[in-house]
């Protein structure tokens, strides 16, 4: 009996992990691929949901809705940046309340209801817009405020229920791999592989065969597909329940930031010891019970090490441990870099708004008997960026690496570096082709708002292309920069970064396409970004990107070389820990 106790001793995680009623899991039973493949099933259908709704939104709100350049853009743009900011709230509400998966699936079935709202929005005569007729785009018939009401307010359902699931499901997924078993962290890495490729087959399905029903077979059929694959898949994630390893909820980062700053601030008087020791800090045994790591003090932004000083109250919000506010430390140190990420986000939020418009003006039949949906060009994005995502990986960073010494090739700043400059490249690319655009225009006397340019579409796909080339080196460094320089007690705000830097810049793309508008319409001009795409331009527009790129990587290189990367201390840490539990699991009991 006592060799059975103990190799069930020996079979638990030791990360920490448990099941839904706070019991140690048995390593053997749980987690790894089995669980993982439940959760990977999820994200295919969701992306396909999600971009299902992103891509050809524009295009419903233009040809639907009525709605002009400026205005469709910016609905596109806010709601896109609603659902980037969400996770910040999914994420505290799980770290502090609720944990990953009950947070998960309350939000869930809101983003279920968001989503059949919204094909309800689009199918039942009532709620849906009236129509023009038949290849009519343009008429006086406008929709009522009840169906607008019901429209976006399904779109808002949406973005609130993916602010619990983008923020959760990743990480609930890594949360599957025991750290401290070498095979288990082995595998997590051909999860994060496996996790990406079901990103980019939901997103491809989405961008093509969605995008191609929802314009020749009807928006009723091309909502209810991925309303019924969405729901599909969160009963295949809740069947996979009894596999799941649980992380129980440790507070929120941004509670333990507040904390050190406030800290800080009630002792700004207080002088700082000169040996760390004397600074408030948890013995090792308390970190290694709780799974958690000890920071060592470091000589960066040397106020913070205030909130330490032993000095008066020995409160939470006066008194914080020298790991708490390294912490703290880490994560500020990267808001400069994260400043210089708002503008990038702003040029991928072209190609869901304004590259698309520039789309359905041009000549798009490939045959007698098939025309190319102006959406379906993102496709592109998707495969250059997956393409471009192999070569780098399997060619570059191994030729790279015999100089650099460096084992991803070259630094995560370099390679977001890089990818500020392809945007430089996409932007003054998007200004020859609405140049070539309007040059043609012009010498075929088109003027009209709904006159076709006779002119391939194909023309935009080199700024599809490019924007997927530019993806791998700035999307892919974004993620693995804040989650890598992320401590480990605070890895989901570093994911929130992330997903703040998409947020903030959609939303600087409608502030940006608003003011533009505005600007270039006083003293009597006409303006550059009109209804009328064949009498804008969007050539000048492009081009103030371009500068307005050049300018924010000249930022980036000041941030970039005044950052210090944290110290790759994380299997060090890891090998402290485990000798610690292993100590304390051989001690006498």
């Amino acid at each position: 009996m006592a060799g059975m106790v103990e190799e069930e001793k020996e079979d638990c995680t030791k990360d920490g992990t448990v099941d839904l009623k706070g019991r140690p899991v048995l390593r053997s039973q749980t987690g790894r691929w089995r669980a993982c493949s439940f959760i990977v099933g999820y994200e295919v259908f969701e992306r396909m949901a999600y971009y299902g709704i992103t891509t050809n939104l524009v295009v419903y709100l233009t040809n639907k809705l009525h709605e002009g350049t400026v205005k469709s853009s910016n609905n596109v743009t806010n709601w896109v940046g609603t659902v980037w900011l969400m996770p910040l709230l999914g994420a505290y509400i799980a770290d502090a309340h609720l944990g990953r998966y009950w947070t998960f699936i309350i939000s869930s079935i809101i983003y279920l209801v968001g989503m059949c709202l919204l094909t309800l929005a689009v199918s039942v005569p009532a709620l849906r817009p009236p129509s023009c007729g038949h290849g009519v785009v343009d008429c006086e018939k406008r929709a009522s405020k009840l169906q607008l009401g019901v429209f976006f307010c399904a779109l808002y359902i949406i973005a609130l229920g993916t602010g619990g699931t983008k923020s959760n499901i990743s990480t609930m997924g890594a949360d599957q791999f025991d750290d401290f078993e070498p095979k288990e962290r082995a595998q997590k890495l051909s999860f994060f592989n496996w996790w990406m490729f079901s990103i980019f087959f939901g997103t491809l399905f989405a961008n093509t065969f969605l995008v191609y029903i929802q314009d020749h077979v009807g928006w009723a059929v091309g909502y209810s597909l991925p309303t019924v694959g969405l729901a599909i898949s969160i009963l295949v994630f809740i069947v996979g329940t009894p596999y799941y390893r649980h992380k129980t909820p440790s507070g929120s980062p941004l509670t333990k930031m507040a904390k050190v700053l406030v800290a800080a601030s009630k002792k700004w008087k207080v002088v700082v010891p000169d040996d760390p020791k004397e600074l408030h800090e948890l013995s090792l045994e308390e970190y290694s019970i709780s799974g958690k790591y000890r920071i060592d003090s470091s000589p960066s932004l040397r106020f913070l090490a205030k909130a330490a000083v032993k000095s008066g109250s020995s409160s939470p919000w006066s008194l914080c441990p020298v790991t708490q506010v390294e912490e703290t430390k880490q994560m500020l140190k990267m808001l400069p870099i994260l400043v210089a990420t708002f503008i990038p986000s702003t040029m991928l939020a072209q190609t869901h708004t304004l590259f698309i418009k520039q789309g359905t003006t041009l000549e798009r039949s490939m045959g007698p008997h098939f025309e190319i949906p102006p959406a379906c060009l993102t496709a592109f994005v998707t495969i250059f960026m997956l393409i471009t995502i192999v070569v780098y990986d399997r060619f570059f960073v191994p030729a790279i690496r015999r100089y650099t010494k460096n084992p991803r090739g070259i630094t995560m700043l370099q390679r977001l570096g890089i990818g500020l400059t392809l945007h430089v490249v996409v932007m003054l690319t998007s200004f020859l082709a609405e140049r070539t655009r309007l040059s043609v225009a012009r010498e075929n006397g088109i003027t009209e708002k709904n006159q076709i340019v006779p002119l391939s579409i194909f023309i935009l796909l080199p700024q599809f292309a490019l924007m997927g080339v530019a993806d791998n080196f700035v999307e892919v460094a974004k993620l693995e920069f804040f989650y890598d320089q992320a401590p480990e007690g605070m890895k989901s705000l570093g994911t929130a970064y992330f997903t703040t830097s998409l947020g903030v810049g959609y939303f600087l793309s409608s502030f940006l396409l608003s003011t533009v508008a505005k600007v270039t319409r006083k003293h009597g001009h006409k303006g550059w970004i009109l209804d009328n795409l064949n009498q804008s331009h969007l050539d000048y527009y492009y081009a103030f990107y371009a500068v307005l790129s050049i300018l924010n990587f000249l930022y980036y290189l000041v941030a970039a070389k005044l950052f210090v990367y944290n110290v790759d201390v994380d299997k060090q840490r890891a090998e402290e820990l485990k000798d610690a539990i292993n100590l304390q699991k051989d001690g006498p009991s």
